[in-house]
């Protein structure tokens, strides 16, 4: 098929193949899988039962959303249930961070490697301080930068729900980040 997956933020009118979704939003599903809390050993699992239901779903998607909507949304579903799995495996299981280096792979020197890897661990802490609900609606928000109505299609909560978890959110990350920066001055010589 020679047409093109219409921009991120318009409805999908036209058909898409699995591998013209899948080719253009791996890398977004991947990374949003690790900023909603998924573990990194866990992550390609998910990717793959996510684009699983894609496979199988793509011909019932009707457009009324966008597909990084749509998609999202997927992830959500899969990932609750991924952490859910985890949860009856092994209830006292601490949260993994993301390995900052798989920030740095684009790198052009050591030190700015290391500033990557330090940005990358200083964004895992934060998200990690956001609880479920707030962490989902910051990351869509601030960091995919989807717009509140589609956050809202999404996850299913009211224009006005995914406001105020957004407002709340943006106050428990910045609450986070200010206590973050008083212990690193603090812990400086």
């Amino acid at each position: 098929m020679s047409e093109r997956i219409t921009a991120a933020r318009e409805p999908v009118r036209a058909e898409v193949s699995f591998e013209q979704v899948y080719s253009t939003y791996v890398d977004f599903v991947w990374r949003s899988a690790l900023r909603l809390g998924v573990d990194e050993a866990a992550a390609d699992d998910v990717v793959q039962q996510v684009f699983l239901v894609v496979y199988q779903r793509l011909c019932t998607f009707e457009g009324r959303s966008t597909l990084k909507t749509w998609l999202f949304a997927i992830l959500l579903r899969v990932a609750r249930e991924q952490r859910r799995v985890l949860r009856r495996k092994s209830p006292h299981r601490a949260h993994e961070s993301v390995d900052p280096d798989l920030v740095a792979d684009g790198a052009v020197n050591p030190h700015e490697a290391l500033s990557r890897a330090e940005a990358s661990r200083m964004i895992d802490v934060l998200l990690n301080s956001l609880d479920g609900d707030k962490r989902v609606v910051f990351v869509m928000a601030e960091l995919e930068e989807m717009t509140a109505p589609e956050i809202s299609l999404a996850t299913g909560l009211t224009p006005n729900a995914v406001y105020s978890r957004l407002r709340a959110a943006r106050t428990d990350f910045e609450r986070a980040a200010s206590a973050l920066r008083r212990r690193e001055r603090g812990s400086v010589p």
